[in-house]
């Protein structure tokens, strides 16, 4: 059987809080990579979230169950889903577990139709006005996105935020520390790099996404992807 992922741009009205709405067909022993979101998930029978993660995810799902989801952008679910990010972290949880019989009533819903998504993020939202977003743990993510090596070092002292503070609100918001999603964010930028570069070898590529050499990279697609990067970017 055939398998499908697809991509869609939300409503603009959640855009500031949602990347992207998805569907997909994989299930079988497809293997889910950090990025560093969090996702509300479909399936015919069930509704849940998952991650963040900080290792590699295997799905249970059968190959070709059509599954519908919400991903949130890096920083913004925990607000909407009236949990800390850090509670979920490396977890599916299912919404009866995270919000109780309103969440099984919820999950029911959208079993039955998966375009309730954008609907109940939104109706979510509108209850959460008053617990604004975390604009600086917004503007980590960002230098993170992008980062070199060290700069961790100095991000709560650029921000004017004493570092045990803002290691606790960032932790809360993304799910994990600065420094785990320096990592992660260094994988994905590999990714993205060895896709629209091929021709770039190992070592080009760890240098230009922000590692000290290409054992540094090994090392952290190891942990994080459970696989050496040569066979990761196989194929690229």
């Amino acid at each position: 059987m055939s398998t499908t992922y697809a991509e869609i741009a939300p409503p603009a009205a959640l855009a500031e809080d949602v990347r992207c709405l998805w569907w997909s067909s994989f299930g079988g022993d497809g293997t889910i990579l950090p990025d560093g979101c969090l996702d509300l998930v479909v399936t015919p029978d069930s509704a849940f979230v998952a991650g963040p993660d900080t290792g590699p995810w295997t799905s249970s799902l059968p190959a070709g169950l059509p599954v519908h989801g919400l991903r949130f952008r890096t920083g913004r679910a925990a607000r909407i889903l009236g949990v800390p990010a850090s509670e979920l972290r490396d977890r599916r949880v299912d919404l009866a577990d995270l919000w109780g019989p309103a969440g099984a009533s919820v999950a029911a819903r959208l079993a039955a139709d998966p375009s309730h998504l954008t609907a109940l993020v939104a109706a979510r939202l509108a209850r959460a006005e008053t617990d604004a977003p975390d604009r600086q743990v917004d503007v980590a993510v960002r230098r993170l996105l992008t980062a070199g090596p060290r700069v961790t070092d100095a991000l709560s002292a650029d921000l004017g935020v004493g570092e045990r503070q803002f290691r606790r609100r960032f932790t809360a918001a993304v799910g994990y520390g600065p420094a785990t999603f320096l990592r992660v964010a260094r994988l994905l930028r590999v990714r993205r790099l060895a896709r629209t570069a091929p021709d770039l070898t190992l070592a080009d590529l760890a240098a230009r996404s922000g590692y000290a050499d290409q054992s540094h990279l090994a090392r952290d697609c190891n942990d994080l992807a459970g696989t050496p990067p040569s066979r990761l970017l196989r194929g690229r």
